[in-house]
């Protein structure tokens, strides 16, 4: 069966193009990936930022230019791209969360990405047009008031944590906060012969002597990429006390190979131990738009362009992040963390509920584009964003406001549609390099 229209060609030619190599090394993990799209547009549309990027490419986005359109990015900001972590300071933060497509390009696009997955989960909730509207542009306000900000206070170190939060933002922040390192580590080992192991749960893979030879060769290798400064403040000892496989897990995952790593912890004690996450980098979504040789130049390989951006983007990130190679595919590494827990959306179904949580998310997206950790490189971005950003809009604010929002309508419009011509494609087998059955 041939594909029905133009679109549909070039959305399984997209797709295909962007992820080739994982769909042939384990089709069955992309048709797991597939299913989980096909369930409603704001699954496809989670999945597919490959898809948007090639959209963007024909945009004429009059709000970027020499600067604007060279700034940290998220690249795949939507709705459910917010949580908590443990910073390396010790404090529970709401912030943006998974780096994995961060880049350096227009800082519009995060906000579109954004605004297009937010009409679409409206949509689903059935809120009315005006509404949504509405809610986009409570948003962007929030989002241009901190960019406001960051331009009066250059030092500003703005964070969502328990003492300057209330309503949803804060009950997710006491949900991570209750969370216990013991009982992760109950969850997922057990202690044998006085000494703790991962527990074999049907979902780990046991390493064969060279597989394991080779990721004990590469976690070695990651912890020559964590600042110095972590690895004295922490005092951890490093010392891996076991390493299995995993698969990747979520929509965006699928098919990367993973690999959990236990570690001594703070001290000597059992209940300290820590699990790091060993998973493969993909390509960056944005960076296949981007043309810029001195973006691209920069990175020695996508493991170290996923650290080297969150750094950028994440205030005190986690103190354990860093990056590796296993023969010459790059991978990240990162805690397991307990601590971490999404923002739901499930029970936000009014927009009176929403609007304060979008006025922190808006708040939040201008923090991961103004402000930079200590830990950065700023060598790619040598200016002042916030400077750079409120130039851009200068006194088109409204226009600016107007854009966005008239964009993120058309485009869930569009990925309503496109999300019902890749379930047809999927389900007629024209993606052939994954079977649908």
């Amino acid at each position: 069966m041939a594909a029905t229209e133009p679109r549909q060609q070039h959305i399984v030619n997209t797709l295909v193009e962007a992820h080739q190599d994982l769909m042939v090394a384990d089709p069955l993990a992309f048709r797991a990936r597939f299913r989980k799209m096909a369930a409603d547009p704001y699954a496809f549309y989670r999945g597919s930022a490959s898809l948007f990027y090639t959209d963007m490419a024909g945009l004429d986005d009059r709000w970027a230019d020499g600067r604007t359109g060279r700034v940290w990015i998220h690249g795949d900001l939507h709705a459910e791209n917010f949580g908590t972590y443990m910073s390396n300071e010790g404090r529970l933060t709401f912030d943006v969360n998974d780096f994995d497509e961060a880049y350096v390009g227009h800082f519009s696009w995060d906000l579109r990405r954004f605004v297009a997955s937010l009409t679409l989960l409206c949509w689903q909730k059935a809120l009315p047009s005006r509404a949504v509207r509405d809610l986009s542009r409570t948003y962007l306000e929030a989002y241009l008031g901190r960019v406001g900000d960051y331009v009066d206070d250059e030092q500003s170190a703005f964070a969502f944590g328990l003492d300057n939060t209330e309503g949803t933002i804060h009950r997710v922040l006491q949900q991570a906060r209750a969370a216990r390192r013991t009982r992760l580590l109950d969850s997922l080992t057990l202690i044998e012969d006085d000494e703790r192991q991962f527990r074999d749960d049907g979902s780990i893979r046991v390493l064969g002597g060279e597989e394991s030879a080779e990721v004990s060769d590469a976690f070695e290798r990651y912890l020559a990429t964590i600042p110095d400064g972590e690895r004295s403040r922490r005092r951890v000892f490093y010392r891996v006390k076991g390493i299995v496989g995993k698969k990747g897990f979520g929509i965006g995952s699928a098919g990367l190979p993973t690999y959990n790593v236990l570690i001594e912890g703070f001290d000597e004690a059992q209940e300290n131990d820590i699990i790091l996450t060993m998973k493969q980098s993909n390509i960056a979504a944005p960076s296949r738009i981007v043309d810029d040789e001195r973006v691209r130049g920069f990175f020695h390989d996508d493991g170290h362009r996923a650290v080297v951006s969150q750094r950028s983007l994440q205030t005190h990130t986690d103190p354990f992040l860093g990056y590796t190679s296993i023969r010459g595919v790059s991978f990240v590494v990162s805690e397991l963390s307990p601590y971490k827990r999404d923002l739901s959306w499930e029970d936000l179904t009014e927009p009176e509920q929403m609007v304060p949580v979008l006025e922190a998310l808006g708040q939040a997206t201008a923090k991961i584009h103004c402000s930079t950790d200590e830990d950065s490189d700023h060598d790619l971005v040598p200016f002042r964003t916030e400077t750079a950003i409120l130039a851009a809009v200068g006194d088109a604010r409204e226009e600016f406001i107007a854009d966005l929002v008239g964009f993120g309508e058309a485009y869930a419009e569009t990925v309503r549609r496109d999300h019902a011509l890749f379930v047809d494609a999927f389900r007629e087998g024209l993606i052939t390099a994954v079977p649908a059955a």
